[in-house]
């Protein structure tokens, strides 16, 4: 009884840990979930950039104030002043670009346009990486903290959808969602709205502006989480600032004090309209004039190699310009040249009419407004002077190699020029606008926060810069005068120029689709067929190793599609190169080599420095001459040969180690060309059975608009199955491109009927559908296979040739027809193309010259 008691003990013991066990692993499981979701990733996000942020803030703000205290202390030296004065931003615009180009090259300029081309789909190597993290810090907080004209929010979104990235791949260990492609891009738009949010502390703002910058399409599902991890890095931001006393409360970062009851009256929306229209030209002309800045520091002359060969060179001669230029004893004291980027913006706009205060007694509170108030110089010539030295300056000095943005640049040159026509609407009516018996004062303040929206809306071709104005401001009183102002803006602007993020791609050459212009009736009428790529290079379950080692070497496509086989041209999948690259390696290894011969090949080896002596008595075999010989536990030396002898013996060695090689070499040849000859083993490559395909009557339209919001890179066209062509990127912006100007390069008219009726002529037409002839037609040329392929050729991946005529004109009348096309004509047509087919050479005979090149190297 006892053992059955003890027993029953042990096994309700079992029992209960078995159950603690299980219990731990279910709260553990718990805990990974939980730890997994997507609040969690979004609060780290918001909070490690807002901390980014604010020490950036920081140490920018600590730099600038030592900049203005070295050119204080060194007050009534001139030539001091100005050595400090462009010797600091000099060494710190050095640095930046030195560390950038030795860390990670990728962190240089904007990063706005890269993150555009990442979301569309393309994969841009080591520009999310911890190196580029770290370069784009430490390169922007150098940038920031020279005093140069330059901005913080482009840099920022590239920063935070690099720390986006990172958190990412960390978080993949508790949950595998992150790993996936779709849930990669939803977390860059998200560290994209992140990374304006806690710029500028903008929530709103952010996340609008981060979709109309970085999207064409926008999945809803990541709104949320845009504006959650946003504004939980703006809070943060603003708090940190507090807790440094740099704020009192959390308040806007620029805040102003116009009045609320009646800030603006309605016969002052022509002006408010003025002010946006040419705040569109000038944004257009910035854009322009920056893309010409890059132009002209690409060609290729002597100036452009030497700084090319010399990379600091640039940045340190616009540095010393810039500086010189807003020297405050010199030139700079006509343009507020003292004045450091924030300091501008809170003195542009402050509430005080500085024509009213000019030419008496400054009233207490004006601050830093006293620099724009020069007692022999107008305020309108200083506002002018400011905004045009700034406009070029801020157009060259983003071109700099080193981390940069333009937002910010162009919002004071906005909130200039916005000045500018606020003090002369204050000039022209100096007792403000009596409407219905009420006096409306003219606030040059507002409209300066008006002209900052517009211009920055003119370049960046957004809305949203509105909302990020009346976060940035505290004030919605100018809520729509500004609408107008950016409204009429961007008409303006995205009639002359791209915007500058898109400017900047085309500048890189960057894959990108361009927008469909709306109202073009072509982009209905363009189909597939007339821009994809008939020369489609592709494999089969037939193709040989040869075949397929060609097609790696005489190609750069990521992806090559498979079909059952050559005559119907059924589409199975598409495989990666690097999986083919990984197949071809392995079939041609070495170490297959070996496993397949067995000990042949280490047998041959190991008997390669042998001699062989001949004499009376038969063959013998003879070792290597060894340095020492062991005779039991005597070492004793061998005899000492002659120099004849060790002559013979070196010249014999060398020769059988010579005959060996080449042998040897024979040998692989050999194996190799046995096993070339073979067809590829698709069991062992990862086929993706679903490749996104199209049919040949889908439109330019809905291309465009599947490209984009999938974010595809090419795509298949296929008939009833059957692969016809191929578009990519490149094809499809040529052809919007096309269609947007002066049109698309379409087929003549009645080219398919033409095709169609010369087939039904052909006796050896065997198909009766247009696809089957289209890629069976090689084998109706009789003959001409064999001069296309060649010896050795390989036949699957060669050029599939497409049944149109060659000669391609634009289409942009229905009235427009060519004469018809006799047979011989599109014989000889036929003929000028299996002409490009013969570039294959024979593959033995490269092999073998390949041989007899390492023999003599030998």
């Amino acid at each position: 009884t006892r053992l059955l008691t003890e027993k029953q003990c042990k096994s309700n013991s079992g029992d209960s840990s078995i159950a603690k066990r299980a219990c731990v692993a279910r709260i553990q499981r718990y805990i990974i979930t939980k730890l997994g979701e997507d609040w969690l990733f979004l609060v780290l996000l918001g909070l490690t950039m807002a901390l980014v942020s604010w020490s950036m803030d920081y140490a920018s703000a600590k730099s600038l104030q030592a900049y203005k205290w070295v050119h204080a202390e060194l007050k009534g030296n001139v030539a001091l002043q100005y050595l400090a004065w462009i010797t600091y931003p000099v060494i710190l615009i050095t640095f930046s670009s030195v560390f950038c180009n030795l860390v990670a090259p990728q962190s240089i300029g904007s990063g706005i346009p890269e993150l555009k081309t990442i979301l569309r789909g393309v994969v841009l190597k080591e520009y999310l990486t911890l190196k580029a993290f770290i370069a784009k810090v430490i390169g922007l907080t150098a940038a920031l903290g020279s005093g140069m004209p330059l901005g913080k929010e482009g840099p920022f979104v590239h920063i935070a959808s690099i720390c986006a990235a990172v958190l990412s791949k960390i978080m993949s260990i508790f949950t595998g969602v992150y790993e996936n492609s779709y849930s990669y891009t939803d977390i860059l738009t998200v560290g994209c709205a992140v990374g304006v949010g806690c710029c500028f502390g903008t929530p709103l703002g952010g996340v609008l502006f981060s979709i109309e910058v970085t999207s064409t399409y926008f999945a809803v599902r990541n709104y949320w989480r845009g504006y959650f991890a946003a504004t939980f890095s703006a809070f943060i931001f603003r708090v940190l600032s507090v807790w440094n006393k740099d704020a009192v409360t959390i308040t806007a970062l620029f805040r102003t004090n116009f009045r609320m009851d009646f800030p603006f009256d309605l016969q002052e929306l022509p002006a408010f309209a003025i002010i946006g229209i040419s705040c569109g030209f000038l944004g257009a002309f910035f854009v322009y004039l920056n893309r010409q800045v890059v132009l002209v520091m690409r060609r290729q002359t002597k100036l452009t190699r030497f700084l090319t060969k010399h990379r600091l060179i640039y940045p340190f001669v616009v540095t010393l310009v810039i500086a010189t230029f807003t020297f405050p004893p010199g030139f700079g004291q006509f343009m507020a040249g003292e004045l450091m980027p924030r300091e501008c913006i809170n003195s542009l706009f402050d509430n005080f009419t500085w024509t009213k205060i000019e030419g008496s007694v400054n009233p207490p509170g004006l601050g830093h407004s006293t620099v724009w108030l020069h007692p022999h110089v107008s305020v309108f010539l200083i506002l002018l002077l400011f905004f045009i030295m700034k406009f070029w300056m801020s157009a060259v000095s983003t071109t700099m190699p080193i981390p940069s943005g333009a937002f910010m640049p162009v919002f004071i040159l906005g909130a200039a020029f916005g000045r500018l026509v606020g003090e002369i609407m204050a000039t022209l009516f100096p007792n403000g606008i009596l409407f219905d018996g009420i006096i409306y004062r003219i606030l040059p303040g507002g409209y300066a926060v008006i002209g900052a929206a517009a211009m920055t809306g003119a370049v960046t071709h957004t809305v949203s810069t509105a909302v990020i104005c009346f976060e940035l401001t505290g004030q919605i009183s100018h809520i729509l005068p500004m609408m107008v102002a950016v409204i009429l803006a961007n008409m303006v602007a995205q009639g002359l120029q791209p915007s500058l993020y898109d400017s900047i791609i085309q500048v890189k050459k960057l894959p990108y689709l361009p927008e469909l212009g709306f109202g073009h009736i072509s982009k209905y009428n363009i189909f597939v067929e007339d821009i994809m790529v008939r020369k489609v290079k592709f494999l089969s379950p037939q193709s040989t190793y040869r075949e397929l080692t060609h097609l790696l070497q005489s190609t750069s496509l990521k992806t090559f599609p498979l079909v059952d086989s050559k005559e119907s041209m059924i589409l199975l999948g598409s495989i990666e190169r690097f999986e083919l690259q990984a197949a071809c390696d392995w079939w041609l290894s070495a170490e297959r080599r070996v496993f397949n011969q067995g000990q042949g090949s280490k047998n041959m080896w190991d008997t390669s420095f042998t001699l062989k002596d001949r004499g009376e008595n038969g063959e013998k075999v003879l070792p290597h001459p060894k340095t020492r010989i062991c005779d039991g536990f005597h070492q004793r030396q061998p005899p000492s040969p002659s120099k004849i002898q060790k002559q013979l013996l070196i010249t014999m060695t060398e020769f059988t180690s010579y005959y060996i090689i080449v042998h040897w070499l024979l040998q692989i040849k050999a194996w190799e060309e046995v096993e070339l000859v073979k067809p590829i083993n698709l069991e062992q490559i990862r086929v993706d059975p679903s490749p996104f395909q199209l049919v040949e009557r889908t439109s330019l339209h809905k291309t465009h608009t599947l490209f984009s919001l999938l974010g595809l890179s090419h795509a298949y066209v296929t008939s009833i199955g059957k692969l016809v062509g191929v578009v990519a990127l490149k094809e499809l912006q040529t052809a919007i491109e096309g269609s947007t100007r002066c049109g698309v390069r379409l087929r003549p008219p009645l080219a398919s009927f033409r095709d169609a009726s010369w087939k039904a002529k052909t006796p050896n037409h065997t198909s009766s559908t247009h696809e089957k002839d289209l890629w069976s037609e090689e084998q109706n040329r009789n003959g001409k296979d064999d001069s296309c392929r060649g010896n050795g050729t390989p036949s699957d991946i060669q050029c599939s040739q497409g049944s149109y005529p060659k000669e391609t004109l634009p289409s942009t009348s229905s009235s427009f027809s060519l004469p018809p096309l006799n047979r011989e004509e599109m014989t000889e047509e036929r003929e000028g193309e299996d002409d490009e087919c013969e570039l294959f050479v024979d593959q033995n005979k490269c092999n073998d010259l390949a041989v007899i090149a390492s023999w003599r190297k030998i």
